[in-house]
């Protein structure tokens, strides 16, 4: 599998280190060190796939490009559209015999995928209520930056909570109403708080933690599991904590997990996966848009 990668910055570079050989070009518009300004430039028959690591506003466009020219795509997070864009991006590549997925690769975190295992075996009875939390302290890097615009963190880091919800819990039918939004230093929203409709699950993140920060907490009938940090970070714990009956303190069972940080190399397997199986993220990108465009009226 040939790549090219449409955005050379961060992300762009971490991607390339994790293809390796298997990335023949890049593309970006500013970044001396691309071989292309323009993805047009870059010759259709180099390449299979490609990795879109641009900003928001010009993701469908680049999409609408690849797709009709069958090429399969991996999209970095988030893909925020209306439907009718959507059903236009899923038409190509129906027609075409190819895929788009949009990558939210912290499923893959080595931590996470045991969290995961451990609610799959129903390790804490009944679910009951849930913690979510993801910040860090780069607003003063987002400022004057062109990511400094939109809804902010609700769509950098609330879109990988809301992600995560679903993929640890599929059976809950996960719908949002925001608690509160507010732009202290940045333009954009750089904190956010929301929860479940039912209040049963809360979710905060923010660019203004100026600690890096990630937490999932999930409480149930026979106990409960408690996730802190991520790999790229440098180090992951899982506690998972069984209920002592009628009450007592509880045992304790604990995972560790460090660098380097293997959830890129396992997102772009999955995504590899899912070109055999022709399976689009049409129905995840529109639930995330959706979920994210119910909330986002209190920050107009």
């Amino acid at each position: 599998m040939r790549y090219i990668i449409i955005g050379y910055g961060n992300i762009g570079k971490k991607r390339k280190g994790v293809l390796g050989e298997k990335c023949v070009a890049t593309v970006d518009p500013t970044s001396p060190e691309a071989d292309y300004k323009d993805y047009r430039d870059a010759p259709l028959s180099d390449f299979d796939a490609a990795i879109l690591a641009t900003p928001d506003s010009v993701k469908f466009e680049i999409l609408k490009y690849l797709l009709e020219n069958g090429k399969h795509s991996l999209v970095e997070k988030p893909l925020f559209l209306e439907k009718s864009e959507m059903d236009t991006l899923r038409y190509l590549a129906l027609k075409k015999k190819v895929i788009w997925y949009t990558s939210y690769n912290h499923r893959f975190e080595t931590l996470i995928l045991k969290l995961k295992q451990r609610l799959e075996e129903k390790s804490l009875g009944q679910i009951y209520f849930g913690n979510f939390v993801y910040g860090n302290g780069t607003v003063g890097n987002i400022v004057n930056h062109w990511r400094d615009r939109g809804n902010g963190v609700l769509e950098d880091l609330g879109c990988h909570l809301m992600d995560l919800a679903t993929y640890l819990l599929p059976s809950f039918d996960f719908k949002y109403r925001k608690i509160r939004g507010h732009s202290f230093e940045a333009r954009s929203c750089d904190y956010f708080s929301f929860v479940t409709m039912d209040g049963r699950f809360q979710f905060l993140c923010s660019s203004l933690i100026w600690k890096n920060t990630f937490r999932i907490e999930i409480y149930g009938s026979r106990g409960s599991l408690h996730l802190d940090g991520l790999c790229k970070w440098g180090e992951s714990q899982l506690v998972q904590r069984e209920r002592i009956f009628p009450s007592g303190v509880p045992k304790e069972n604990t995972w560790m997990a460090t660098g380097p940080d293997e959830s890129w190399s396992r997102d772009i397997e999955y995504f590899e996966g899912r070109m055999v199986l022709k399976e689009t993220s049409y129905e995840n990108d529109l639930y995330l848009s959706d979920s994210i465009r119910s909330m986002i009226l209190g920050l107009q």
